[in-house]
């Protein structure tokens, strides 16, 4: 979709209200943004209407669809329109940038989480289950990043190699595509919900006063992690998943 297209669509009311925020997101991605700011989920809830989602957060709707024509009124980089993009290109792109940031921040965000519930803990009890939800959701991860890396997305690669090659392409193992991709939404349902708590737990990452060098690392960087994450179930939950569907369809 061109970047015109893309306007046009922000400013036709009757589209607004109706269209899904993950719709809005995979046609512009820098509107990400905005959702953020409101407090809007555009990953695990990318299937609300903008309409629905501004009801069930209190948003005011005019106010949201200002912010978002203002943000897409320039073109946006051809590079970053990953809707265009081939799904082994996009499934190579999510290993290299997201997956690759998950695991370098794993460890490094446990160690804090823990040290910080360890020294700060009795004096700010919400820490203790800050570590607690964090150590949730890095075992999770971990183990969902190696049923993508080694399950679902070698078969998403070779379905498009085969439609571009016009190749016939064996059924999976696992049926059909979307018994997979229904249990790696259900995983990014539980790693949003947990980062969804921790971010209220920690106040919107906003550390006390008395909060040593440590204890305001985690909240900054736990914010970076939240971040990373909902860009990356974006591009799963809203590109990469419902495109992998509709190809698998079109084969059989």
């Amino acid at each position: 979709m061109q970047p015109d297209n893309q306007q046009k669509i922000m400013e036709t009311p009757s589209i607004t209200k109706t269209i899904t925020i993950g719709e809005i997101v995979t046609n512009d991605i820098r509107t990400a943004k905005i959702f953020t700011r409101y407090g809007l989920d555009f990953c695990c809830g990318g299937k609300q209407t903008l309409e629905e989602a501004c009801l069930k957060k209190g948003v005011n709707i005019t106010e949201l669809e200002t912010s978002l024509q203002e943000c897409t009124k320039h073109s946006s980089p051809k590079d970053e329109n990953f809707n265009e993009w081939e799904l082994d290109r996009l499934a190579d792109y999510i290993v290299e940038k997201h997956h690759s940031y998950v695991r370098s921040a794993l460890p490094l965000l446990e160690g804090y989480a823990s040290k910080v519930a360890s020294v700060h803990g009795s004096t700010h009890k919400e820490v203790v289950e800050i570590y607690n939800h964090f150590r949730a959701v890095s075992n999770e991860l971990q183990m969902h990043m190696h049923k993508e890396e080694f399950i679902l997305f070698p078969f998403i690669k070779k379905m498009a190699e085969a439609k571009r090659n016009y190749q016939p392409l064996l059924p999976p193992p696992f049926g059909t595509i979307r018994n997979p991709i229904a249990m790696m939404e259900n995983e990014h349902e539980f790693a949003g919900n947990s980062m969804e708590a921790i971010n209220q737990l920690s106040n919107g990452y906003t550390p006390p006063e008395d909060a040593c060098n440590t204890f305001r690392v985690l909240y900054a960087e736990l914010k970076n992690f939240e971040l990373d994450l909902h860009q990356h179930i974006h591009l799963e939950n809203n590109i990469l998943f419902p495109k992998a569907i509709k190809m698998e369809e079109e084969n059989i």
